[in-house]
Parts: C-alpha cells; structure tokens; sequence
C-alpha cells in the first residue's frame, strides 16, 4: 500500500487525503444540487433530469423503508447521504492520484522510515469511504441520530422495547444496538477499501499489456460496486431510523 500525508493536531492524527476526499465530494454535492435546481423548466435538460431520476431513486428508499407520513420528510436526509457516498466511492477509482516522494517531509508524517517502507509511493487523492474511520464516523452518526429520534417520539416506549418481548432479551437488544453501526460501517468500507487495494496492485505489479484489460474490467466492476454499495448504506440507514420512530416499533 501507498503512505498518505497526515498532520498532527492537539493530539490526533488527521490524513490529508481523507480531509481533500471528504470536501471534494461536499462541494461536489453542493454544486451538484445548486446547479440542477436553478432554472428548472417544464422541458428539464439533461442535468435537470438525471437529478430527478435520483431523487425519485431516494424517494423510492424512503417509501420502502418508511411509513407514509415520515418518508417525504426524511428524503432529503436519504438523498444527500445517498449522493455523498456515491461520489465519495467512486474518487478512488477515477482519480486516484499518488506520487513519486524521495525526501522525507516529517511535519506530514513522510519520515524516512516510512516512505522506505512504501519505497517512496505516497498517496495524495483517494476515495474517503475506503478509510475505516469516515465510515466507522458516519455509521456512528446515524445510530446516533436513530436513538435521538427514538427517544424524542417516546421515550418510554423507547426503553420498553429494549425488554419486550422478555425482560431478558435486553442484553440481545443491546448486542444489536452495538453490531448495527459496526456492520455498517464495515461492509462499506471493506468494499471500497478492497477495490483500490486492487486497483493499486495492478497498477504498479502488472505491465499495462498484462494487467490493462483486468484493469479496466475491475475498475468497471469497482464502480458497479461502489453504486450498489452507496445504495445498501442509504437503505440500512433509513431502516436503522424506521425501526425508531416508526409506531409499530
């Protein structure tokens, strides 16, 4: 694997690459939304119509996994999650970027011990997702923001769940509330993780007439997967909030 650039500040440990990833994709988003919603007309254009195809994607989220009251209202929650990890999976792929460092540079983190360990490859631009700590982060945030929900709609029915249907099944309840967020964050990054691990092994192992064509075919399927796994985020964490608010809960 590649090195990436970190700085240190009050105590932790912060990587450039993820702090570049993470406000690239926001702005992209950003852009993205402001864009398509300026000038809207009743012959919407191409740009207009692509983001209504989504939103009608997220939409379709929402009523499967919400009743009917709440899923209008948590759409745009749905969407902007749904663009935010779309993107965020597929930088690694298209613009995966790295570079070539000879001389160390320690207030990044460069040392000489480090890039002779990676023999001078040092990542400069990747997928944020494909770092274990944004999803463990984003996960966390909406079991969080789950149990916020639960607790201001009914906190006594809130707790009472934990003991129903035996009083006894509370500590089931509580290995479930804590194995929620870890799969959750896991299966995302793991997928995205393992995908540019492949795309870095073929790019510096393989001659490009040996590896170009299972590259390209990999890179392929990364983006399939990268889509399908933004999709399988965004489910569960509307399934994690119905599962709180919803009153057959």
């Amino acid at each position: 694997m590649e090195a990436t650039p970190k700085v240190e500040f009050l105590g932790l440990t912060f990587d450039v690459t993820v702090m570049i990833g993470t406000l690239f994709t926001a702005v992209a988003v950003f852009l993205l939304t402001v864009l398509a919603s300026r000038g809207l007309q009743m012959r919407p254009g191409k740009l207009q119509n692509l983001v209504e195809m989504i939103i009608e994607f997220a939409r379709g989220i929402t009523r499967m996994t919400l009743d009917a009251k709440n899923a209008e209202r948590y759409l745009g929650f749905a969407l902007t999650l749904f663009l935010f990890i779309l993107i965020a999976n597929q930088l690694g792929i298209i613009m995966m970027v790295s570079a070539e460092v000879h001389h160390p540079i320690p207030a990044l983190g460069l040392t000489e011990d480090v890039l002779e360990k990676v023999h001078g490859h040092v990542g400069l631009f990747k997928s944020p997702t494909a770092d274990i700590n944004v999803t463990v982060a984003m996960a966390l945030a909406i079991a969080l923001y789950a149990h916020f929900l639960g607790i201001k709609k009914s906190p006594k029915d809130y707790l009472a769940h934990y003991f129903k249907p035996f009083k006894w099944m509370v500590f089931l309840h509580l290995i479930d509330e804590v194995a929620k967020p870890t799969t959750h964050a896991m299966r995302l990054w793991a997928n995205i993780f393992a995908g540019e691990v492949m795309i870095l092994i073929l790019l510096k192992f393989g001659t490009p007439l040996v590896s170009g064509a299972p590259l390209l075919i990999w890179m392929a399927f990364s983006l399939f997967v990268g889509a399908i796994q933004a999709y399988i985020f965004t489910v569960l964490a509307t399934v994690y909030i119905s599962q709180k608010i919803s009153d057959e809960h």
